[in-house]
Order: C-alpha cells, then structure tokens, then sequence
C-alpha cells in the first residue's frame, strides 16, 4: 500500500474515532448547527495563519475556540435567537475567511481543499495533531461524561444535583471547535459537521445505551472512512466527500435494520 494512503487511512480512522463519541452529544443535545458555524470560521483560521506566519492547525483551533467562547458569551446576553445568532456568525465567518484569503499577497490558497479537504495530503505532523488532540480530547470526554449526560437529558434537574450546568456546556463546545479544527483537513470545512453527524444517527438504531451509541459511533465512522478510502482510490472521486457519501450509504442502510423498542436517548 503506499504511504500517502497508510496516512491517509491512519489520518481518517483517528478523526472517526474521536467524532463518534463527540458526534452523539451533537445529535442528542441538538447542535448540528452550531458545529456548522465552528467549521464555517475554520477557513478564518487558516487566513490568519498564513497571515500571522503561525501552525494553521492551531491557529485553526484558536479561532474555532474563539467563536466558541463569542458564542456562550452572546447566548447569555439573550438578544437575539440563538438560530439566528448562529447563522449570523457562521456565514459572516466564513465571508470574512475569504476577504482575509483573497487579500493575502504572495499567497496561493487552494480554497477547495480547505472547503471540502484532502484526506490524501495528510502528512505526519497532521497525525500528530490529530492523534495528540483526539486522545485528549477523549480523556477529557471521559471524565465529563456523568454530568454531559445529565445535563443532556434534563439541564434543570442536573442543575438542582449540584451539576456546574454553564461550565459542562461550556467544556463540551470547546470540545466540538477542537475535533472540528483538527478535522478540517480531513473533510473540509463544509463537510466536518456531517462526519460527526451522520454515524451517529446510524449508530442510534442499533444502540441501548449512551455508551454503546458513542462506541458504535466511531466504529461506523471508521468504516465509512475505510469506504471512502476505497471508492476514492478505485473511482478517482475526491477522498473527504467520499467519506461522507460513504457514511450517508451506512445511513440509508441501517434504516433497513428492524426498528429497536427504546433509544439510547
């Protein structure tokens, strides 16, 4: 196998790994589209990365964290809808990425794959990244798991158990803009929120518990991964779309399992 693809492969399984966990919260809590809008300022990220002359991977993660925290901080002013306040931001990030893009001098920015990714360009230092950030974020996970639940599933009732309700919400979101910035490559900005998403819908069929859906999760994700892998390297068609094709396929799919008696959530 060549290595640009053992990269890739290696690349793509660690981003599965941690989205599907990660994934099933933004399923249950509802929060597909602010995922949207944390990937929308990725490509603002990268603009003042090459502008700064710093990482773009962590200036990637600075400004996902940064929206993060604008986000949480307008939510508590409470002067607009919080649908409309996301939708706000994350298109007026993503037009400010590209204003910043087409101004930089000397720079050639290939916009597609910031926007759609390129799996197949992973490099070793992205496995740093990716493996580096998905193991802590997943350790943190872990220990915030009890209270992300509980907060999950009745927020007021978790608030009288003497859960610090602002600050899990608040950790979670830090937790989405880090594995959407570290993922950015892999999918592309456009497409992150989906490789989060879609396998944990699909895993929602199958699953009793929270757990298994979070595990299920990453095993469906690494799977589709795999897929797309595949019908990029025999069909020639873009490697990250692939992979989102791949798991929409595993979606469809499983609708075709027997309907389960009760939910994970």
């Amino acid at each position: 196998m060549d290595n640009f693809l053992i990269l890739a492969l290696l690349g793509g399984l660690g981003v599965a790994m941690v989205a599907g966990p990660l994934g099933s919260f933004v399923v249950w809590r509802r929060m597909a589209y602010f995922g949207d809008t944390l990937a929308h300022s990725a490509l603002l990220g990268v603009a003042l990365g090459f502008l700064f002359s710093i990482n773009l991977n962590l200036a990637v993660v600075l400004c996902c964290v940064a929206l993060a925290l604008l986000l949480v901080s307008l939510q508590h002013k409470r002067w607009i809808a919080t649908d409309t306040l996301l939708g706000i931001l994350a298109h007026t990030s993503l037009s400010l990425g590209l204003v910043a893009v087409s101004l930089l001098d000397n720079i050639r920015v290939d916009l597609m794959t910031y926007l759609f990714g390129d799996l197949l360009a992973v490099q070793p230092v992205d496995l740093y990244w990716i493996y580096g950030g998905g193991l802590l974020v997943l350790a943190l996970l872990a220990w915030l798991w009890t209270p992300l639940l509980a907060i999950t599933v009745n927020e007021e009732l978790a608030k009288v158990e003497g859960v610090p309700v602002e600050r899990v919400r608040l950790a979670l979101m830090l937790l989405v803009a880090v594995v959407i910035a570290v993922a950015m490559k892999i999918v592309g900005v456009l497409l992150i929120t989906s490789l989060m998403i879609i396998p944990a819908a699909t895993a929602r069929r199958f699953a009793h518990t929270p757990e298994q859906m979070a595990i299920y999760a990453s095993i469906i994700g690494m799977l589709a991964v795999c897929m797309g892998l595949a019908l990029s390297w025999y069909h020639d068609t873009p490697a990250g779309p692939s992979v989102v094709v791949s798991a929409f396929v595993l979606f469809l799919l499983s609708t075709l399992a027997p309907q389960r008696l009760s939910r994970a959530t």
